[in-house]
């Protein structure tokens, strides 16, 4: 059986995806897309896309001396990964808030490269929770 931590790198995959199923949740008539869109208008998708996320995470873990919470040195490589994560969630999830659909309801590029990016991130968390047998996290059921 594979390793069930979860990789710093799907950290803030975890933390997006718990955040769309809860509001998939709490509307019971929302499917997966209507969640995702939903998410794009909350207060934490602002900060996940402006980098403030990640800038607080980093310094949180930098003044922590780079130990995790189980007391495991986080490699300098892991780090500059973070920061290439961070700078990816930056460029592809582009706030332009007046623009995320035109008046006839279909997506501008920029705003469907937004929800693509989201959705991808569901399905990397999805294949990770598949991977290491632990279906009791799917909640979306993306990749089904």
């Amino acid at each position: 059986m594979k390793s069930k931590d979860r990789p710093y790198m799907l950290y803030v995959a975890e933390k997006i995806y718990l955040e769309i199923s809860r509001i998939k949740e709490n509307n019971i008539d929302y499917n997966n897309s209507d969640a995702i869109k939903n998410f794009i208008k909350t207060k934490f998708f602002e900060k996940l896309s402006s980098g403030k996320f990640h800038d607080e995470w980093l310094e949180k873990l930098k003044n922590n001396d780079f130990i995790d919470q189980n007391n495991n040195k986080i490699p300098a490589e892991t780090i500059k990964l973070l920061h290439v994560q961070k700078d990816m969630m930056i460029k592809q999830l582009i706030q332009f808030p007046d623009l995320y659909y035109t008046k006839n309801k279909f997506p501008l590029k920029i705003s469907q490269r937004a929800f693509d990016q989201l959705w991808r991130i569901c399905e990397s968390y999805e294949l990770w929770c598949k991977e290491t047998e632990q279906s009791e996290l799917l909640k979306l059921n993306i990749i089904d």
